[in-house]
């Protein structure tokens, strides 16, 4: 293979051609003689011990605790993400290498300690980007009885996706709002992310979604009732929760989303789903 020759990677749908050396969209999948590899298996940014209801999973053993991993990259562009440092970085980001061995042996640990712990919840950057280390980790995690969560844009393809998603337990997916217009503002591909949570629940995993209603973007009342209609459609037991946005990173002058609205929307939802949760009140 010449240098100037170029490989598809195919992890989610920006469909990236690299060349040797060159990483793609996401800041963590490089060419590397030939092959696409993931740079950020195992590089930690972030770790944490966390109830699992800040994930958000409000049905998934409540009142549990969880082990939070992150590391860095992400195939969206939210210009209003809480994470922008990580999510956006590359791998000049410091991080602490950890191997699949060694977390699972930091979860079963702490399951053993005071208050306990769940197993290991992916999350702060976009996690399936790397979903060789979910699936590496949760295969240990398993066989040690212990839990595997994903908190995740959804954004990936079929392919990989019935890849990882059998070793998942459970899944807090952000649908970030219920149209192609609203997913070209964060660089994502909407039929995408609803084959994705289409293909969880299919996989049995527990499955909760979230959507940071954002004043004047995605704060319809009828954008809402098509969201739950068809969230509804694969099951109404899905829990969704709607959260209210705060200024942050390049919005930053957007106003905050009333509570009104959010139980305005709420009221809506509840109307299709049996649980409908209010977040960032």
């Amino acid at each position: 293979m010449t240098a100037s020759a170029q490989v598809l990677c195919d992890v989610c749908p920006k469909f990236c051609r690299l060349r040797e050396g060159q990483t793609g969209f996401c800041r963590a999948r490089s060419n590397i003689g030939g092959t696409i590899v993931p740079n950020n298996y195992g590089q930690c940014t972030s770790i944490a011990l966390d109830p699992i209801e800040k994930k958000p999973l409000a049905r998934f053993y409540p009142g549990s605790f969880i082990l939070s991993y992150g590391s860095y990259g992400c195939d969206l562009r939210c210009p209003y993400c809480l994470n922008h440092e990580i999510s956006m970085a590359r791998r000049v980001i410091p991080t602490r290498k950890i191997t699949p061995e060694s977390l699972c042996d930091l979860a079963v640990d702490l399951s053993h300690r005071e208050p306990g712990n769940l197993g290991v919840a992916f999350t702060y950057n976009e996690p399936l980007i790397c979903w060789e280390f979910i699936r590496d980790t949760s295969q240990l995690l398993h066989e040690a009885g212990l839990k595997s969560v994903a908190v995740t844009n959804g954004g990936i393809t079929r392919k990989y996706a019935d890849l990882v998603l059998p070793h998942i337990d459970a899944l807090n997916i952000d649908l970030k709002g219920f149209s192609d217009d609203f997913y070209r503002i964060v660089k994502g591909e909407f039929e995408t992310v609803k084959d994705f949570i289409g293909n969880a629940v299919h996989y049995g995993c527990h499955v909760e979604l979230t959507t940071l209603i954002i004043p004047t973007v995605n704060d319809s009342p009828q954008l809402m009732e098509k969201e739950a209609e068809w969230i509804a459609s694969l099951s109404p037991d899905i829990a969704l929760h709607l959260s209210r946005f705060f200024p942050r990173y390049k919005w930053n002058d957007f106003p905050i989303t009333s509570a009104e609205t959010i139980f305005e929307l709420r009221d809506i939802a509840k109307k299709h789903l049996r649980h409908v949760y209010c977040g960032n009140l």
